[in-house]
């Protein structure tokens, strides 16, 4: 089921989104300002977020920028401004669509239908091989010569975020917010616990790893020569 949060300030068009997404069988979520929303994607990611501009916290634009630094989830803004320069701001910052108030419940409803479509093969199963190590990030099994090695959800998470940027650096901030949400930023202690679990579970060396690497001060990056299959 497609999980959608409204961000509204407007309490009417809360409830009627609410009531005619979830008379179309979608999980619904409200939030009637910026930082509750930023809450509620801690909390639980969406699928897709209505997101109004005129926020009376965080601007809109602002709201969207932190959703950027460490989500790529498909945002529709939904505002009742025209103008083209705040069209402009809000693709530019990273909005994937903008539909202008008032608006037509069924184009609303198509262009949701369209960025869930967008969504949904926007990140490719993956499989890949490397040392004796076979992860198959789509299903959520690893093997380490032969074996099978099982992961918490938490470390699948770390290892996917890593996967998908295979060779590149991730720093500790970045990992942080796709994993724990955007309210962590400083608890690297988090990712070292982690990290060394994945490592004692993964690396045919946990002491001298070669795939999961740590840059000291900076993130971590996954072995950079990889076979892999999407």
């Amino acid at each position: 089921m497609t999980f959608v949060l409204v961000v509204d300030d407007d309490p009417a068009i809360r409830r009627t989104l609410s009531i005619n997404l979830r008379a179309r069988e979608y999980d619904v979520e409200t939030a009637g300002d910026g930082r509750s929303a930023l809450q509620i994607v801690d909390e639980r990611m969406p699928d897709i977020i209505l997101l109004d501009l005129g926020l009376p916290d965080l601007d809109g634009v602002t709201v969207l920028k932190r959703l950027r630094s460490f989500s790529d989830v498909r945002v529709i803004v939904v505002s009742a401004r025209t103008d083209s320069d705040d069209k402009v701001e809000a693709l530019d910052v990273g909005a994937d669509d903008y539909i202008t108030k008032p608006f037509s419940l069924e184009e609303l409803l198509a262009r949701i239908r369209a960025a869930t479509r967008r969504a949904g093969t926007q990140e490719p199963p993956l499989r890949v091989e490397v040392d004796g190590l076979i992860l198959d990030i789509s299903d959520s099994r690893a093997e380490r010569d032969g074996q099978e090695a099982h992961l918490t959800p938490t470390e699948w998470k770390i290892i996917e975020h890593l996967v998908r940027r295979r060779g590149h650096l991730v720093r500790q901030t970045e990992l942080l917010h796709a994993v724990w949400g955007p309210t962590y930023g400083r608890q690297t202690n988090y990712l070292r616990v982690h990290m060394a679990s994945i490592r004692r579970k993964l690396e045919r060396e946990p002491a001298n790893p070669t795939l999961f690497i740590t840059e000291p001060g900076m993130g971590y990056r996954f072995a950079p020569t990889v076979t892999s299959t999407a």
